[in-house]
């Protein structure tokens, strides 16, 4: 798990190439549920015992009470979307000529979302700026990772790849606003951040 990661991150091509034949199993999903689990911690560890600040303010923390609930939710939000992504990759993929079967698209979705969830470690330690072009950064090389994979993983012409990574960039799109939304509405129901006075 780890030799992928490292691998998607500093060879992507050559990763994508080794990945290929192994993405019709469970190792997508696997991978995305061990993964998902780094930023959950860093940023229970970040917010409760560090805590932040804005420019010269005081150091603001959540409560331990308020921040478990929330980082539940963060890392289903995390496993339920590369689901969604991954299903859609899937029904899709005939769309593009590839033929694909849901782990395999969960798989791409998951290999994919690397940088994120490597990125959210900076929670450990969380800064306004820092999390901005950790964020901005993991995103880009997350995009860069889905249109060097697609080709390669649907074996398809990379014109078509192009295409059908733009397709899922849209999904992933909905998906955020899914999470915005769904994220109002949960704190209006009672599962807000409490602040350490």
């Amino acid at each position: 798990m780890i030799t992928n990661a490292i691998g998607l991150l500093f060879s992507p091509k050559s990763s994508w190439n080794k990945l290929r034949d192994n993405v019709d199993g469970p190792s997508g999903l696997i991978y995305t549920l061990a993964l998902a689990v780094l930023p959950c911690i860093a940023w229970y560890y970040g917010t409760t015992q560090i805590g932040w600040s804005i420019g010269n303010g005081e150091m603001t923390r959540l409560t331990e009470a308020s921040a478990q609930p929330i980082i539940i939710l963060f890392y289903l939000a995390m496993v339920s979307t590369i689901g969604i992504i991954g299903f859609f990759t899937h029904w899709m993929s005939s769309e593009y000529g590839a033929s694909s079967t849901l782990l395999k698209g969960i798989a791409v979705a998951s290999y994919a979302a690397t940088p994120m969830y490597l990125a959210g470690l900076v929670g450990f330690y969380p800064s306004l700026w820092v999390d901005r072009l950790g964020g901005c950064a993991a995103v880009g090389w997350a995009l860069y990772l889905l249109y060097v994979g697609i080709p390669i993983v649907m074996q398809i012409p990379e014109e078509r790849g192009f295409l059908f990574a733009s397709a899922i960039v849209a999904v992933c799109l909905v998906q955020l606003v899914v999470i915005i939304v769904a994220s109002v509405i949960l704190w209006d129901m009672g599962v807000a951040p409490e602040y350490v006075n």
